[in-house]
């Protein structure tokens, strides 16, 4: 499938905020449990700098089919300061297609420039499309955190994939 991927922008929020609350519903993708708002969603994209932090979306004819950001992680830390978080979540009409796959790629292709060396995505352990795609673009599991998680009674735990992007 051919589709543009390109920087988010605050036109995208009505967009991104959508497939993030389709993320949620499926109970197997995030750990947040309640929907979220378009203006928690623009505070989040403000919060994520192009030159260091970029949100991409990927795109077809105007529709944004999913997109992913880099974060940082543990703020601050400086030791920490070349290691980033990936997250990626893909709107329902657009699973399986081969976006996910995609939006990570492109993340990986900037990280020298953005002086990232190491990547990794914190998933839910039942979330096995998650697992696959990490899986076939070189992530390895790192860790598991088994249990940390409540849906309601149903409990699962966090997978840490991670791969160096930098050697």
């Amino acid at each position: 499938m051919d589709f543009q991927i390109r920087l988010a922008t605050v036109e995208d929020v009505p967009a991104i905020t959508e497939i993030y609350n389709q993320a949620i519903a499926l109970k197997s993708a995030t750990a947040d449990i309640s929907p979220v708002s378009e203006d928690s969603q623009r505070t989040w994209l403000a919060e994520h700098s192009a030159d260091k932090y970029p949100v991409f979306v990927a795109e077809d004819q105007g529709a944004v089919m999913g997109y992913s950001s880099l974060s940082p992680y543990r703020p601050g830390r400086m030791a920490l300061r070349y290691t980033a978080e990936i997250s990626y979540y893909i709107h329902e009409d657009f699973r399986g297609l081969g976006v996910g796959s995609r939006l990570i790629e492109r993340a990986i292709e900037l990280c020298p420039r953005l002086k990232i060396k190491t990547l990794f995505a914190i998933l839910l352990d039942i979330n096995s499309e998650s697992i696959h795609i990490l899986e076939k673009i070189g992530f390895q599991k790192w860790g598991h955190m088994p249990n940390v998680a409540d849906f309601g009674g149903a409990e699962c735990g966090h997978f840490y994939y991670g791969r160096r992007v930098v050697v």
